[in-house]
């Protein structure tokens, strides 16, 4: 949020150079309606950028290349849905800007108390989809959350902050799932042997038990 006083305006340059966010949660469950928000470009771009640091809206602003009216509007939005939020608040001339972070590294659809529940759901539809492709699987709630354990853990590995900071400056270049996908092969390339290892371990653990629950495999 950007306060200003009756003389003043937005303020669309920065006072003093971002920095790092504090370490953020790695995944965070969210309701469907803050999820929904995701689905905008824009605010998918800036969750990228408040992953990475903290930022205004002046700066976000000038990273994006959108009118600061537009990122406040998208921020306002962000916050309120609780993906985002303030960390400090800094006197810049006439102004006083707030800096903020995404308040976790990656967010999952919830629905409260029910959210498992309802992520079964879903992964039934999952099995059930492989079953219409030809895949002959089990299908039943225990093989469904199973596999949310798996998803779940998959999703908590994250890589470095050195890692974010360069993958950042390609933001004007490249659309968030682009940009996701290029983080995602540079973590696998910067593992060491033994991280690597570790990940094709869980990676083999996840695919027994995907062959386990299938009796048979279609011939494409």
């Amino acid at each position: 949020m950007v306060k200003k006083r009756a003389s003043g305006g937005i303020r669309q340059k920065p006072c003093s150079p971002c920095t790092k966010v504090n370490t953020l949660k790695p995944i965070k469950e969210v309701d469907p309606e803050a999820f929904k928000l995701l689905g905008d470009e824009t605010r998918r771009k800036i969750i990228f950028l408040l992953r990475v640091k903290e930022f205004t809206v002046g700066q976000i602003s000038a990273e994006l290349g959108v009118t600061p009216q537009a990122i406040y509007h998208h921020i306002k939005k962000l916050e309120t849905a609780g993906l985002i939020h303030v960390t400090r608040e800094k006197r810049c001339g006439h102004l006083i800007e707030s800096y903020y972070q995404a308040t976790a590294e990656t967010f999952i659809c919830s629905i409260g108390a029910f959210r498992k529940e309802t992520v079964k759901v879903d992964m039934l539809d999952v099995l059930n989809g492989l079953n219409k492709i030809g895949f002959k699987i089990e299908s039943s709630d225990e093989i469904a959350s199973k596999l949310v354990d798996f998803e779940t853990k998959t999703m908590k590995h994250k890589g470095t902050e050195s890692l974010k900071d360069a993958i950042v400056k390609l933001e004007k270049d490249m659309d968030f799932m682009t940009l996701e996908m290029v983080k995602h092969y540079a973590d696998i390339m910067l593992m060491s042997d033994k991280e690597f290892a570790k990940r094709q371990e869980f990676s083999r653990e996840f695919r027994k038990f995907l062959l386990s629950v299938c009796k048979e495999k279609p011939k494409f």
